[in-house]
């Protein structure tokens, strides 16, 4: 009974800050949030739970949100395929404070681009990098075939075909990202992906995909953030290969080079946190993307 009653709070209070976030962005458009049975979580690898660095995370405290925020801004037009950009959180967070504070709609509406953001709901406010059911084989296929249906169902798009996907992760997130694209199902459909100071590994993932299905990269990193080896690692092996790369400081970034190279390095002088707002990275290279604009 206890668990039952926590469940009905938690679910009261998450219905309460849905509802005040979608007023407050209302003047950029509609946000709406979902409860989706192919989101991330809940998963079989964390219904014991979870234990890093000595401490335990429960099932019920941070696996068990199904919670998906999706913004769609004013102006857009649901003919055709529907474009779609897909941020993935990093540790610690939550679908409403990574809206807020990474100023995602802000940037997302700033940017032009005629195309649905979509936030789900990974570890709740724990250190774990694991996507649930988006890592599983088809999982992200699955996942936007549902909120797809659902939006349908709500007449806010007229299309079930998707078009463009890109895939934006910071920090923690990268390690979704990856396997989306080794075995999410709609591969050939991610075009770009974005990495704020996230590449902590996974490397051949994204390698195979930028060979084989001509994928564009985008990845900034830091120095004190902990993906500076990796980068770095990424762009010695891109040197042997022959792949060619651009690479420079993020005081140095130069538009149509940052819209025409496949593959990006950004040296950034920002904090691990401030990556992806401080400078509006996010809007910029959603700017410089192949996203149809309103």
């Amino acid at each position: 009974m206890r668990k039952k009653i926590l469940a009905l709070l938690i679910a009261f209070n998450s219905l309460l800050i849905s509802e005040n976030l979608s007023k407050q962005y209302s003047d950029f458009g509609d946000l709406i949030f979902y409860s989706l049975e192919t989101a991330p979580f809940p998963h079989p690898k964390r219904s014991n739970g979870h234990n890093y660095d000595g401490k335990f995370y429960s099932a019920e405290d941070h696996y068990q949100s199904n919670r998906v925020a999706v913004f769609i801004p004013k102006d857009f037009r649901s003919d055709g395929k529907i474009d779609f950009v897909v941020h993935f959180h990093g540790w610690w967070n939550s679908v409403d404070s990574v809206l807020v504070y990474f100023r995602l709609i802000e940037q997302f509406t700033q940017s032009g681009k005629n195309a649905i953001l979509v936030v789900p709901q990974g570890p709740l406010k724990a250190p774990d990098s694991f996507g649930g059911k988006l890592e599983d084989e088809n999982g992200f296929s699955n996942f936007m075939n549902e909120l797809i249906q659902r939006l349908v169902e709500d007449t806010l798009v007229s299309s079930k075909k998707p078009g463009t996907i890109i895939l934006s992760g910071h920090s923690g997130g990268y390690h979704v990202i990856s396997y989306i694209l080794l075995r999410g199902g709609l591969t050939r459909h991610i075009k770009e992906v974005f990495l704020f100071d996230a590449l902590y590994g996974q490397m051949q993932k994204f390698c195979h995909w930028i060979k084989n299905y001509n994928g564009k990269l985008i990845n900034i990193y830091t120095e004190n953030g902990g993906t500076k080896w990796e980068s770095e690692a990424m762009m010695e092996d891109f040197n042997h290969w022959k792949i060619p790369y651009y690479s420079c400081m993020e005081t140095e970034l130069i538009d149509n080079l940052l819209r025409e190279s496949e593959v990006t390095f950004i040296y950034s002088g920002d904090g691990h946190n401030e990556v992806v707002h401080l400078h509006n990275s996010f809007r910029h290279f959603l700017s410089a993307s192949q996203l149809k604009d309103k």
